[in-house]
C-alpha cells in the first residue's frame, strides 16, 4: 500500500496561513472591543447623567477624605466615618422618598407642567392607610401589607386624576392648581386624623426594615424600591410610545396635538403618574418608620422638584431622566449628609440646596440658549 504525506513545507505554509488568519480574527476582534467601548465612553460623556455622576464622585471623595474615622465597638476596626455601609445606607434611605416622587416628578415637569402636591399626597396616602388598617383589626401579614399598598395607591390615584382634570378641564395652570391642592388634601389629612400620630402594624414595619441578609441595623428595601422605580420609570420615558408622547407635548404642545396626540389624556397621565408614586413613597416611609401623621412630608416637594430640577430636567419641558432624578436626590441628601459629617451648621443646608437648584436651571437655560445659537449658526 502506498502511503501519502503532506511535504514539510506544505505543512509550515498551511500553519503559518492558519496562524495569519487567527491573528486577523483576534485584531478584528479588538478593534471592535475598543470602537465599542470608546462609544460607550462618547456617549457616556455626553449623556445628561454624567456630570451628576462627576460631581457625586467628587463630592464622595472629599467627605471620605475629611470625615476622619473612628474604631468600631463591636468589631474593633477601624471605620471611615462617611464611607462605611450603614451611613451609605442611611443616606439611600434618606434619598428614597425624594427619589421615588422623583420619578414622577420627572414625568410631569417633562410634559411641560409641575406638580406641588405631591407631599400633601405622600402625607394623605400614609394617613388614610394607617387609619383603614386601624379600622380592620389584626389580619395576616400578607394581607395587612397588600391592603395597605392598596390604600395607598388607590388614594393617591384619586389625588393624580383630580389634579389632571382640574389642569385639563379648568385650564388654569398647573402651578396654581397644584398649589391649591397641596393645601387642601393636606387639610383633609390633617381634619381625618385629628392631627394623630397613627400607627401602622407590625407587618408593615417588619418589610421596610427587612435585613436581607446584610445585618443588624442595614434596611436595604428602600434602596430596592427606588432602585426599582427608577428603572420602571426609565423604561417609560425612554421605551414605550406613551414616554415619546409625554416628550412630545413637553417641547410643543400645540404641534403634537395637531399630530392627533390627545394632550389632555397624556397631561392627566402624567399627574396620576405623579401622585402614584407619591403613594409608593408614603407606603414605604410609614411602614419604615412606623406611623403616619398629616404633617408627614412636609416641605418635601421643594425637595422633589429640586431633585428633578438638579437631575437636569427642564423647567420648560421636553427634557428629563428618571435616573438623573435618582442622581439629583442622591446630590441634595449628600448635601444634607456632608453638613452632618463634617459637623457644620444646619442652617446652611438650605443655603447649599437652593444655591445648586439656583445654578442647574442657569446652567440648563444657558447650555439650551448656546445649543440654539449654534443650531441657527449651521444653517
Amino acid at each position: 500500500m502506498r502511503r501519502y504525506s503532506t511535504p514539510p513545507n506544505a505543512r509550515s505554509k498551511g500553519g503559518a496561513q492558519a496562524q495569519r488568519s487567527f491573528d486577523t480574527i483576534a485584531s478584528e476582534a479588538i478593534a471592535s472591543a475598543l470602537t465599542m467601548i470608546a462609544s460607550f465612553a462618547r456617549s457616556a460623556v455626553k449623556s445628561q447623567q454624567f456630570g451628576l455622576l462627576v460631581v457625586l464622585v467628587l463630592l464622595g471623595t472629599a467627605l471620605t477624605l475629611a470625615a476622619g474615622s473612628h474604631r468600631d465597638p463591636l468589631s474593633g476596626q477601624v471605620v471611615n466615618d462617611f464611607l462605611n455601609a450603614h451611613t451609605l445606607v442611611q443616606m439611600a434611605t434618606d434619598a428614597s422618598a425624594f427619589a421615588i416622587m422623583g420619578v414622577g416628578a420627572t414625568v410631569v415637569i417633562i410634559s411641560g407642567g409641575i406638580d406641588l402636591s405631591v407631599g400633601a399626597v405622600f402625607a394623605l396616602s400614609g394617613v388614610a392607610m394607617a387609619m383603614v388598617l386601624r379600622a380592620v383589626g389584626p389580619m395576616a401579614p400578607a394581607a395587612t401589607i397588600l391592603i395597605g399598598m392598596s390604600t395607598c395607591i388607590g388614594v393617591s390615584l384619586l389625588c393624580g386624576l383630580a389634579n389632571g382634570i382640574m389642569v385639563t378641564g379648568l385650564k388654569v395652570h398647573p402651578f396654581i392648581i397644584t398649589l391649591g391642592t397641596m393645601w387642601i388634601v393636606r387639610g383633609i389629612a390633617f381634619v381625618m386624623s385629628h392631627a394623630e400620630s397613627i400607627l401602622v402594624p407590625s407587618a408593615l414595619t417588619a418589610l421596610a426594615k427587612a435585613s436581607l441578609g446584610l445585618g443588624t441595623a442595614l434596611y436595604p428595601v428602600p434602596l430596592l424600591v427606588m432602585l426599582g422605580t427608577t428603572i420602571v420609570g426609565s423604561i417609560y420615558l425612554t421605551r414605550t410610545v406613551m414616554g415619546r408622547h409625554v416628550f412630545a407635548i413637553g417641547g410643543n404642545a400645540e404641534a403634537s396635538r395637531f399630530s392627533g396626540l390627545n394632550v389632555g389624556r397624556i397631561t392627566m397621565g402624567v399627574f396620576v403618574l405623579s401622585a402614584v408614586t407619591a403613594g409608593i413613597a408614603a407606603f414605604l416611609g410609614a411602614a419604615f418608620y412606623g406611623s403616619a401623621t398629616s404633617s408627614d412630608a412636609n416641605g418635601y416637594e421643594l425637595y422633589v422638584i429640586a431633585s428633578a430640577v438638579v437631575g437636569g430636567a427642564s423647567l420648560t419641558g421636553g427634557r428629563g431622566s428618571a435616573w438623573s432624578a435618582l442622581l439629583g436626590a442622591l446630590l441634595i441628601v449628600m448635601i444634607r449628609q456632608s453638613i452632618r459629617t463634617l459637623r457644620l451648621d444646619q442652617n446652611y443646608e438650605w443655603i447649599i440646596i437652593g444655591s445648586a437648584m439656583i445654578g442647574a436651571v442657569v446652567l440648563d437655560q444657558g447650555g439650551s440658549r448656546l445649543l440654539a445659537r449654534t443650531f441657527r449658526g449651521s444653517r
